[in-house]
C-alpha cells in the first residue's frame, strides 16, 4: 500500500466545490485520463452512490467502479474505487477559507498483480496525476463565468 496526499486552494465557495467534485460525472471536464462516467445508482449523489468510469491507461482504456463511502456535505467525501489491478480508497476534505475552499486529498493505493512490484513508481505517478487533476479543477472552477 502507498499513500498519495496533497492540498489545493480553489477560489470558489466550499459548497460549490464539494457539489461539483461529489458528482463524478463532472470529472472528464478536468481529468484528461477520465474518458467516460456513468452514475449507476438512482437518486441524488450521496453516501452509497456508485459510478462506473472508463479511464485512459498507457496502453488501453480500463474500467473502474467507484462508490462514495462517506458523504458529509460540504466537508468530507470518501470513496473506494476498484480497478482490475488496484484498489484506491481515500478521502477529500473541504474547508472554507478566506480565499475560497481549501481541499485536501488522501488516497491509499493498493496495487495488485504486476503493479504490486512497481509500488514506488505507482506512488510517484499517482502523486503527479493527482496534482494535475486538482490543478485542472481549480482552473475550471475559477474561470470567469
Amino acid at each position: 500500500m502507498t499513500r498519495v496526499e496533497g492540498e489545493i486552494v480553489i477560489n470558489r465557495p466550499v459548497e460549490e466545490v464539494f457539489d461539483f467534485v461529489a458528482d463524478e460525472r463532472h470529472e472528464p471536464r478536468f481529468n484528461s485520463k477520465m474518458l467516460a462516467v456513468e452514475k449507476l445508482t438512482p437518486g441524488p449523489v450521496g453516501k452509497g452512490t456508485r459510478f462506473r468510469t472508463e479511464i485512459k491507461t498507457r496502453s488501453r482504456a480500463a474500467q473502474m467502479t467507484a462508490e462514495l463511502t462517506d458523504y458529509d456535505r460540504p466537508r468530507r467525501l470518501s470513496s473506494i474505487s476498484q480497478l482490475a489491478n488496484m484498489t484506491i480508497e481515500g478521502t477529500l476534505t473541504f474547508d472554507s477559507v478566506a480565499e475560497g475552499t481549501h481541499m485536501r486529498w488522501s488516497w491509499n493505493l493498493v496495487p495488485r498483480g504486476i503493479l504490486k512490484f512497481a509500488t514506488p513508481i505507482v506512488a510517484s505517478v499517482g502523486r503527479r496525476q493527482e496534482r494535475t487533476i486538482w490543478t485542472n479543477l481549480k482552473r475550471l472552477l475559477e474561470e470567469p463565468r
